[in-house]
């Protein structure tokens, strides 16, 4: 029984990925002498279905897996989950700089939270490439009156304020099969948000985000990352490869199948080959095998390394392209399934020459061991950001997304059809 709470409310996030579908549930509780504070109270992971590379390939596929998540997610919670603020990943997404410049609107020149919202707007008026809709819009600089670097220009006096953002686009077709496929489920979607700036939110601290650092989230069919500078969002990318391609190597190189190659990597996957004995082996008929295979441990982890290289190699030609490349103090911060191999930290510390971590959810209580699996990151991060917007007073249009007015629409055509 819940006592001394004045208020307590459910916020789930829901990460859609091609092979596993993750669902976290939060609660926002505040008694009578604290502050709102957030707990984890459930997590769920089930087999994805219906997605490839990040794209919906089969509407109903994936609503089975996602509706599966659900069910038990509410045996988990003994609530129904009505709403749920939906993660965006994929290489579908793109970005670009853009800025907005308005004239103070008050007679005394004193600037308010009304002109940095008609800034942001105008800033959203630059074209977006063709097929593509905004996703969110951060605000990094603002500047009064020629006076730049300027972070919140609140009471601030001027006549003209400019501000300097990033623009962040996605494939209208993917929010709308995304959208399609939760309101099949039986859920309103809260907002779409881009996966790897929710987990952002909750693997990289304060500080971290002000020094400089990168969190990389390494998926199945990709690896994701955003970079983070002075406190704000300096850049983003999506590599198309992730850790799918680590199992496809292994189940080559083995001459094995794939779920057998899978068990592999999860069970005796190395990052590192260096120290490990060529005489120490494995026998593939252990994982499901139909006759005795002989594997060293050290070729296992040659092929691993190889690929986890490459994705590294990436992240850094990423972070050339921005002049950071070893120059993030805070350093790089892994997250997402393909993090768990053993000795991930020490490969990006090699490849990258910057310090890294593994990205623990940070600043949350929970009654579910789940929050210290890295791969349920993101779906925590989502929770994070949906209780941040709604809670605890951030001016929403800092983060300003949009599901899209077609979506709106799938949404009134599902809800009719929902006894």
């Amino acid at each position: 029984m819940v006592r001394n709470r004045v208020h307590t409310e459910l916020i789930a996030g829901l990460d859609i990925g091609s092979s596993v579908v993750r669902l976290a549930v939060g609660q926002l509780s505040s008694s009578k002498d604290s502050t709102p504070r957030l707990q984890i109270i459930g997590a769920v992971e089930v087999a994805s279905e219906g997605i490839q590379k990040g794209q919906i390939i089969s509407i109903e596929d994936t609503v089975s897996a996602v509706s599966h998540a659900l069910e038990q997610t509410e045996k988990l919670v003994g609530v129904p989950i009505s709403d749920v603020w939906v993660g965006v990943s994929g290489t579908q997404i793109i970005s670009q700089e853009s800025k907005g410049v308005v004239a103070v609107s008050r007679t005394d020149g004193e600037i308010a939270d009304e002109d940095i919202e008609r800034a942001v707007e105008a800033a959203k008026a630059v074209a977006a490439p063709l097929n593509y809709e905004i996703l969110h819009v951060l605000p990094r600089t603002f500047a009064v009156d020629g006076q730049t670097g300027i972070k919140d220009p609140v009471g601030m006096t001027g006549i003209r304020l400019e501000v300097d953002t990033k623009i962040i686009h996605c494939v209208s077709s993917h929010i709308k099969n995304l959208s399609k496929v939760v309101y099949r489920a039986g859920v309103d979607i809260d907002d779409c948000v881009l996966l790897i700036l929710a987990a952002g939110e909750v693997v990289a601290g304060s500080r971290q985000r002000e020094l400089g650092c990168v969190v990389i989230n390494i998926g199945g069919p990709t690896t994701s990352m955003v970079v983070y500078e002075d406190g704000d969002v300096l850049h983003t990318a999506v590599i198309p490869i992730g850790s799918s391609h680590i199992t496809n190597d292994l189940a080559l190189g083995l001459r094995t199948s794939i779920d057998i190659a899978e068990r592999v990597k999860v069970e005796h996957g190395e990052c590192v080959s260096k120290g490990i004995s060529k005489k120490d082996v494995i026998d593939l008929q252990d994982f499901g095998a139909d006759k005795s295979e002989i594997v060293s441990r050290y070729y296992i982890a040659q092929i691993i390394e190889a690929r986890v290289s490459e994705i590294l190699e990436k992240v850094d030609l990423e972070l050339s392209r921005i002049d950071r490349s070893g120059m993030l103090p805070a350093g790089a911060i892994c997250i997402g399934g393909g993090s768990k191999i053993r000795g991930m930290v020490d490969c990006t510390k090699e490849v990258l020459s910057l310090p890294a971590q593994l990205g623990y959810s940070m600043g949350m209580d929970s009654i579910s061991d789940k929050i210290n699996d890295i791969a349920f990151s993101p779906a925590i991060g989502l929770v994070k950001w949906g209780s941040t917007l709604s809670h605890v007073g951030k001016r929403k249009f800092v983060r300003s997304n949009v599901v899209g007015k077609v979506a709106e629409k799938v949404k009134g055509i599902f809800k009719s059809l929902i006894p």
